[in-house]
């Protein structure tokens, strides 16, 4: 069973970003036409994608039709098969540094120098350090050969 192709819509002329963020999709489906995925993802897949074919949304309705599909697919993907995008883990590390290695770094230097002020100092710290662990994730994945050659854009 193969992902079926994505229809080619003419009404996306107008508007470059919905035109830019369907074709992001359909290079997705493409990358994930490479890899090996099961009967039940990919039978899941084909549902979502019959479903924008099928779909006389446009504008707004339309993004947020196939953003939901991508997001969908992507949780899926990384869930059953742990294939992800490129920088994926970098972005999702970024915040977690940023919360759990920025905040607290911040506080005890802030509450070191008596000037709670200061506290914002740990946050690119801890930024860089999420960005790091999340940088070294994706080598890992690359180097198993669990990494699409596609980077999303929101």
């Amino acid at each position: 069973m193969n992902i079926i192709e994505l229809k080619e819509r003419t009404d996306l002329a107008n508007d470059f970003k919905l035109n830019s963020f369907y074709a992001q999709f359909g290079s997705l489906l493409n990358e994930l036409r490479k890899k090996q995925l099961n009967e039940e993802l990919i039978k899941s897949i084909n549902a979502l994608i019959e479903t924008i074919n099928a779909s006389s949304a446009t504008g707004n309705d339309l993004r947020k039709l196939i953003k939901q599909a991508q997001t969908s697919i992507l949780k899926q993907v990384e869930k059953e098969h742990k294939i992800v995008p490129k920088n994926h883990y970098r972005n999702l590390w970024m915040l977690l540094g940023f919360t759990a290695f920025g905040l607290p770094i911040g506080v005890a230097f802030g509450l070191s120098v008596g000037n709670i002020g200061l506290m914002a100092i740990g946050l690119p710290i801890g930024m860089a350090i999420g960005s790091a662990i999340g940088a070294s994730m994706d080598k890992k994945a690359v180097a198993e050969g669990r990494q699409l050659d596609i980077e999303i854009r929101n």
